[in-house]
């Protein structure tokens, strides 16, 4: 007698530190019970106070890590995050094609939030040719989706659905805008499908603990399309997910800058204490 697990593949970068790639991802596919794995892009020198340093991982070992996974292993979704250099875009893709990838989820890094490049510019033009067609979800955040489209930043709701039409027009199946970094109000995220839009709305959570939240999200989402939940269901439980661990994790202390939300609230509770060590 066997137990069914949903089986969900990172492609990403590495982050030392724990918050965000694919200790992230491994992270939140394990919190939603899924088993998780991951095929190393890059590796980053990086803590809560930035990114230092940036290695990609070569093309041909890269595809050679998918490759050996899906020979082995039922994937019943991927999440691609950072991707560190235009070649990997061309071996992940050849191998997702190879392999007739399902629940493709493209949460195109291009940046780390403090401003230092993870591929930036270079990377738009092979991601939409070759990366695009493959996804069933793209989840740029604002500043993503401005380099995607080729214009500004989306200051609004309304903006952000231009942003989701035009990467859909690009070839991306269905697009969530993330609005995150929106000014004030709620925390709104704007999903469209390829016929409508619909808007996931959570109050903001103040927290200085929110490094890897877009990891965590599109992840969250993956594990669920992994677990069979269609996209409006998946898109909404993520939310719900991520919103949960960003207030759970306001008092954790980790590190001096941006800590990682709390990805493990469900399983064990966070404890406040006077003082202690980083």
């Amino acid at each position: 007698m066997t137990t069914r697990i949903a089986k969900i593949l990172s492609i990403a970068g590495s982050d030392p530190s724990g918050g965000a790639g694919i200790q992230g991802d491994l992270k939140t596919f394990s919190a939603l019970g899924c088993y998780g794995m991951a095929a190393v892009t890059a590796l980053t020198a990086q803590n809560t106070l930035g990114v230092q340093a940036v290695q990609p991982v070569a093309a041909d070992f890269v595809a050679a890590q998918i490759d050996s996974v899906f020979s082995d292993i039922k994937v019943d979704a991927v999440k691609i995050g950072m991707i560190g250099a235009p070649d990997n875009v061309a071996a992940i893709a050849g191998q997702l094609e190879r392999h007739v990838a399902r629940n493709v989820v493209l949460d195109p890094v291009l940046a780390a939030t403090g401003g230092k490049s993870l591929g930036g510019d270079e990377l738009v033009a092979p991601i939409i040719a070759q990366l695009f067609p493959l996804a069933r979800l793209v989840t740029p955040n604002l500043m993503e989706g401005a380099l995607f489209a080729d214009g500004r930043m989306a200051e609004n709701p309304d903006e952000m659905r231009a942003v989701a039409l035009k990467l859909h027009g690009l070839g991306a199946r269905a697009v969530l805008v993330k609005g995150g970094h929106l000014p004030g109000g709620p925390a709104c995220d704007l999903l469209y499908d390829g016929a409508d839009f619909i808007e996931f709305s959570s109050p903001r959570v103040v927290t200085r603990n929110s490094h890897g939240t877009g990891c965590a999200l599109a992840s969250a989402i993956a594990a669920r399309l992994g677990q069979g939940a269609e996209l409006k269901e998946a898109v909404g439980d993520a939310k719900a997910f991520l919103s949960a661990a960003l207030a759970a994790g306001a008092t954790l202390d980790i590190g001096a800058g941006h800590g990682p939300p709390h990805h493990f609230f469900a399983l064990w509770p966070t404890r406040s204490t006077r003082a202690g060590p980083r």
